[in-house]
């Protein structure tokens, strides 16, 4: 049986036209009943990583959790909005601040639904995840479109890691720092919770060096819907202008049979993926090495093409979320300057990703500039 998904236009986050579009695109694929039931307790997840405005298109817009919240209402759902957001170091964001400016503590208080923390947890195989997966019937899982430095992709698989407990987050960044390593236990982890639904906030994606505010907007106007997280992922990638499996979590979900991502196994409903026109996306610096390099290459160079962080002064406010970031301690502060340990370092990029103010760039080794990368 082919796997189901929408893909609808939507110009803007004023709110009708999102309630329209989300609304939309889930009853092209059978309506909201179809994947949860009535009466029971929901919980919604967008991608929150950093506490930031939307309006930065770093987060899930507050609108589409709105959208959400208001169709799960229809059928008296018990609905709760949370998220993990990014953690440094040993230091979890305050979470109010995040909820506050991504505009969710809003959304909660006009749509009368409950924010909660994610902070109890329960261990399940190499991580712990919210125990409020144990306590809800369903989970819609709401991420944000946008590239990753590590993954090449964030979207349905990769939002999943919020669930993620705590500090925690940091210890599966320093022991899986592996590109391949890192997307199996995304994928365990999807392989654990597999989302009821899922819709993406694809109206303001990002492009270049995402997730977070080194990444470039690009206003794509979409919302998709699905079940299937990896289908949908295989068609984001698509939509960006690369192949399903240059995304490893894809390739590694589908390999273990979690999902489709074969075109020719997934129905898209609504816009036809071919019409889009889009120019392809800008994609992270690092994963040339992933997407450009025939593999042979990459086995013989790949030694000697490295991407490090690096820091661009002119916008450094010397914050020190960098250095609280790091799972490897390989950033400081040294003389009022952020110094990296590059012997510590293992270009797991958490430093790009905490970073608000742009400023941790990507540093390429000689071997890399000599060959064109």
């Amino acid at each position: 049986m082919k796997s189901k998904i929408s893909i609808i236009r939507c110009l803007d986050y004023e709110p009708s036209l999102v309630q329209e579009a989300v609304r939309k695109s889930i009853d092209l694929i059978g309506g909201i009943s179809s994947y949860i039931k009535p009466k029971a307790k929901v919980l919604v997840k967008p991608n929150l990583l950093m506490a930031i405005q939307p309006e930065f298109g770093v987060t899930t817009h507050p609108e589409i959790v709105r959208a959400v919240v208001k169709l799960l209402k229809e059928i008296d759902c018990r609905i709760v909005i949370g998220d993990g957001p990014n953690v440094w170091g040993k230091q979890i964001q305050n979470i109010d601040r995040v909820y506050d400016l991504t505009g969710m503590k809003r959304i909660s208080q006009e749509e009368g639904v409950t924010l909660v923390e994610l902070d109890k947890r329960r261990w399940r195989g190499k991580f712990p995840l919210s125990t409020l997966l144990d306590e809800c019937e369903y989970l819609v899982n709401v991420p944000k479109f946008k590239t990753h430095d590590l993954t090449t992709l964030t979207g349905a698989i990769k939002n999943l890691f919020g669930l993620v407990s705590g500090t925690y987050k940091t210890e599966l960044h320093k022991n899986y720092f592996e590109h391949k390593d890192f997307a199996k236990v995304l994928v365990d982890i999807y392989q654990e919770v597999k989302p009821n639904l899922t819709i993406i906030d694809g109206i303001l994606a990002m492009e270049g060096d995402g997730p977070a505010t080194s990444g470039k907007l690009r206003k794509q106007n979409l919302v998709l819907a699905g079940s299937d997280c990896v289908a949908l992922d295989a068609v984001l990638a698509l939509i960006m202008g690369i192949k399903p499996f240059d995304v490893m979590t894809t390739k590694e979900a589908a390999s273990r049979g979690l999902g489709k991502a074969d075109i020719d196994s997934i129905s898209i409903f609504g816009e036809k993926l071919h019409e889009l026109g889009a120019e392809p996306f800008l994609l992270p610096a690092t994963s040339i090495l992933r997407t450009k390099i025939p593999k042979p290459i990459v086995q013989i160079a790949k030694q000697m093409i490295k991407y490090y962080p690096c820091v661009e002064r002119d916008n450094c406010i010397t914050c020190a979320a960098c250095v609280q970031a790091c799972p490897q301690k390989a950033v400081s502060i040294k003389r009022k300057k952020i110094a990296f340990d590059y012997s510590k370092c293992i270009s797991c990029f958490c430093c790009q990703e905490a970073c608000p103010a742009s400023a941790i760039k990507v540093k390429k080794s000689l071997f890399a500039k000599m060959i064109g990368l």
